[in-house]
């Protein structure tokens, strides 16, 4: 299989993953890039009035959400899926570094390290100006 053939077969599992989980869909989260043999993704939510914490800034939930989302979605770009297709997030761990106001917010993740079951992701999130929001570390847990 190219390059070309597994960016195209993880890009429309990715797509589908982000059509399929209704909150996903809710918050507006959209892929934005993919890069298979690292292990990258790319994902933006858009700043509405869903996300807004009734100050003005997105809620820390629904940052949480983008980057668990950013997280989970880095395992499984270049994952093999013969060798697993449930998965879910084992641990979840969220640094808040600023509060951006009134935009988007984009993440940055990367599957750092793949093992038998687990796997392990570092996501960083930015505003669509540049500055920083939050990073985290995700443990994502895939099975047959």
């Amino acid at each position: 299989m190219t390059d070309t053939d597994l960016r195209t077969r993880h890009g429309k599992s990715l797509r589908y993953m982000f059509g399929k989980v209704p909150f996903v869909s809710a918050l507006g989260l959209e892929l934005v890039d993919w890069e298979t043999e690292e292990g990258r993704v790319v994902v933006r939510m858009p700043y509405t009035e869903l996300v807004d914490n009734g100050g003005g800034t997105p809620h820390g939930g629904a940052i949480a959400t983008l980057l668990d989302t950013t997280g989970a979605a880095a395992v499984w770009n270049g994952h093999d899926y013969s060798r697993g297709t449930r998965g879910s997030t084992v641990s979840l761990t969220v640094n808040y570094l600023g509060s951006p106001r009134d935009e988007a917010v984009v993440a940055t993740g990367r599957c750092v390290r793949r093992a038998k079951e687990l796997n392990f992701a570092t996501v960083d999130a930015v505003s669509e100006s540049g500055r920083p929001v939050a990073s985290a570390v995700l443990t994502y847990r895939i099975v047959p």
